[in-house]
């Protein structure tokens, strides 16, 4: 049985990363379309941006 989520190798991965960060958008904005690696990274990105916030505190 197939997830319908195609196994990526190592070159796709960065590649959906990378498009992930200089094309990120915001929670509320994001296409439920898009790969799980993509939102998995944009999640990481909002983390970022979050924490600078906390060590200024």
């Amino acid at each position: 049985m197939s997830s319908g989520v195609v196994e990526l190798d190592l070159i796709e991965e960065l590649k959906l990363r990378r498009w992930a960060r200089e094309n990120y958008a915001p929670p509320s904005s994001r296409s439920s379309d898009w790969h799980p690696v993509v939102h998995e990274e944009m999640g990481k990105r909002d983390q970022e941006q979050v924490e600078p916030d906390a060590i200024t505190a």
